[in-house]
């Protein structure tokens, strides 16, 4: 949390908009055979002969979407790949490419840019994806990031949200709630720091949960897990703004209703220390948190054995006629209907 303040500082406007867009992007390689041109023309060229093509973009603003105060940049370009990866994902397809813009102001240096670029040029490494384009412009309110992912998929494989059926099971990859609770902890810590800036926080107890915060991880692996195990959802969603809203969003492109068991819900230890360190519900951060990232899908009960003894995969609930209503079934066995209170864009 504290800043060097004797780093070198490039200015902007000594490389201008085209040397600035070289510097940062000269290190990105092309892997996909799909690419045909990348970066340094008007468009990306892209060949997926026989696939279908999958798009997904995302916008993040500073003070809606991230607090710099505390997130590093290196960890923001990572994120940023990350949030548009999942939705790739969750289509069931293999992501591709992506077009990275950013609007900047000029209170960030080039030194800054090249933080925030490493991570995007890491993410893009791990999982194999070509930054292929993209733009930059000036900005009078801070750092804005817009990425377009692209991905392919073969023909009648895509998963869709209403392809859910009454009888068929919930499941969720990995555990919920770490991201929320990661937030909390930095945001306590921020805090601290206004009051104390010598103060230097110890948060190895809360590593599994910040890290779930500031560098999250898309969910490629289920993608290729499921393929493995013959298994093909029905329908799904990646959890970026809470679990309650995405089973709504299921249920409702689904037109079905949902037994969602308060029980099955996974949670990781960290979190649940944590909510009790803040006095918070566990079951309210899982539903409600946002930002996980894991993948939620339903599957026919033929497939249970296939997924069942398999440590990705908590089947969590139950897909009703829509007639039945959406609920969570609370550890007292009574139900209360599920609404969506996780985040809400241009709330008040």
């Amino acid at each position: 949390m504290i800043e060097d303040k004797n780093q070198q500082r490039t200015q902007l406007e000594d490389l201008g908009e085209f040397g600035l867009i070289d510097h940062l992007t000269a290190n990105f390689k092309i892997s996909q055979k799909s690419t045909i041109k990348g970066i340094g023309d008007d468009a990306a060229v892209l060949d997926f002969g026989k696939k279908q093509v999958v798009v997904s973009t995302d916008l993040l603003v500073e003070g809606v979407h991230f607090d710099l105060s505390y997130v590093p940049l290196k960890h923001l370009g990572y994120k940023a790949i990350m949030v548009n990866l999942s939705d790739i994902y969750a289509m069931n397809a293999s992501a591709t490419q992506v077009t990275v813009s950013i609007a900047v102001s000029n209170r960030f240096p080039l030194e800054a840019l090249e933080e925030l670029y490493e991570g995007i040029h890491a993410a893009a490494n791990v999982y194999g994806v070509d930054v292929v384009g993209g733009d930059t412009t000036s900005s009078t309110s801070g750092l804005l990031i817009s990425v377009t992912a692209i991905g392919e998929i073969d023909k009648d494989e895509a998963v869709y949200r209403s392809g859910a059926k009454p009888n068929d099971l919930l499941v969720v990859t990995g555990d919920l709630g770490g991201s929320y609770m990661g937030l909390q902890v930095l945001e306590r810590e921020k805090e601290v720091f206004k009051v104390n800036p010598n103060n230097q926080p110890d948060l190895d107890q809360y590593t599994y949960i910040i890290e779930r915060q500031l560098k999250p991880e898309a969910r490629k692996d289920i993608i290729t897990l499921l393929k493995d195990l013959d298994v093909k959802p029905t329908a799904m969603i990646d959890i970026s703004d809470g679990l309650s809203s995405e089973i709504l969003h299921l249920c409702k492109h689904s037109k079905v209703g949902c037994d969602l068991y308060e029980d099955k819900i996974p949670l990781d230890p960290q979190v649940i220390s944590t909510c009790e360190e803040f006095n918070i519900d566990s079951t309210t951060v899982a539903l409600n948190g946002g930002e996980d990232y894991e993948l939620l899908f339903t599957i026919s009960q033929d497939d249970f054995p296939k997924i069942q003894s398999n440590p990705n995969f908590s089947v969590i609930g139950y897909m009703q006629e829509e007639s039945a209503g959406i609920h969570l079934v609370t550890r007292a066995e009574t139900k209360i209907p599920i609404k969506a209170q996780g985040w809400k864009n241009f709330k008040g």
